[in-house]
């Protein structure tokens, strides 16, 4: 009983309520939801804004927010197309990824030189380098759609873990960039779950002057985050480029809002401090499940903005009532033990 308690008190129970519910609801009128076809399908749309929102999910924990991390994997996809592609390259996928994430650690560096050194605004810092990644891609680069990719990009993003079809002859494809996606989950949970950098990420979010005068190193952990939110948008540009078969200076952008509002579905607090990746991933998938399938219902796009919208203010109300119960339990209980 406890157990079961304690697991109705966690948001993550009701996002994957929430789930189930509308996979049924979309079963019922569409009869498609639980097929193979749907469920790979689901799968491929979620690789690119899970990737993202793991990144942001720990900057988020940390106190912190990032806008510029769909600027960052633009501006790095584009660059390591161009500079391969001109020196001819035909060797393995690794040097594209770890080219992007050079990259993206230097674009990460770059916010974090604001905001952890500079002690800036971390919306308004990366508003600002967001407009500079963006002004460096399009200005002076001139970025225009390239559908030459060098050729281990090429094959990258055409090997498939899945491929399934239903009876209308429509197939769907799960491309091997899902393994990418497991590893950095795998990855994020242990770094979060069961490491010292973990706890400072989380103590910092909750009380940045608390966590430093508990021996956390600030500085270097705000550093951290946001150097790997940086790696993590530069592999994921190659990634989506890879996917797509070309590049696009621009399809990614816009793409912040949705994966800070699957963070926050899941229920992590937009303050900091409180969150988990289960939560984050359960988000993801679920604006993921609710963008696909209204389209195979033929629901118009504004109706989907509008459920999109209705399922973030559910969710965060839901993550405030968890909140505002737990500090009354607290509460309560230094009223007894004072007692």
């Amino acid at each position: 009983m406890n157990k079961i308690k304690k697991m109705t008190h966690q948001t993550e129970f009701y996002i994957f309520l929430v789930i189930i519910v509308l996979a049924c609801i979309i079963q019922g009128r569409s009869g498609q939801f639980f097929t193979g076809n749907n469920i790979v399908s689901l799968l491929n749309a979620m690789i690119v804004p899970a990737l993202f929102s793991i990144g942001t999910f720990m900057i988020i924990v940390s106190g912190g927010i990032d806008v510029s991390f769909p600027a960052v994997a633009a501006l790095t996809s584009y660059v390591v197309t161009i500079v391969l592609n001109a020196a001819d390259y035909t060797g393995p996928i690794v040097v594209p990824f770890l080219f992007a994430g050079a990259l993206g650690l230097a674009c990460g560096a770059f916010n974090a030189l604001f905001i952890a050194k500079m002690r800036l605004p971390a919306l308004i810092a990366t508003l600002g380098t967001q407009s500079v990644f963006r002004g460096i891609l399009q200005g002076a680069l001139n970025a225009q759609q390239i559908n030459d990719l060098p050729i281990s990009m090429k094959e990258f993003g055409d090997t498939n873990l899945l491929v399934s079809s239903n009876e209308a002859g429509v197939t769907s494809l799960l491309p091997i960039a899902f393994l990418v996606l497991v590893v950095v989950v795998a990855i994020a949970f242990i770094i979060m779950r069961y490491t010292m950098l973990g706890r400072g990420i989380y103590a910092i979010g909750g009380d940045e002057n608390s966590a430093n005068r508990a021996g956390f190193k600030v500085m270097k952990i705000q550093f951290f985050v946001y150097c790997f939110a940086g790696v993590l948008a530069g592999v994921t540009g190659v990634i989506r480029a890879s996917m797509m078969n070309m590049v696009h200076p621009t399809n990614m952008f816009g793409m912040e809002m949705t994966v800070i509002a699957a963070i926050v579905l899941g229920g992590t607090s937009i303050t900091g401090g409180t969150g988990t990746l289960t939560g984050t991933m359960l988000g993801t998938f679920l604006l993921t499940m609710v963008s696909n399938s209204l389209i195979m219902l033929g629901v118009p796009s504004y109706w989907q903005d509008f459920m999109t919208g209705l399922l973030i203010i559910v969710g965060t109300a839901v993550s405030s009532i968890q909140i505002l119960r737990s500090q009354k339990q607290k509460k309560n209980s230094l009223s007894r033990a004072s007692s």
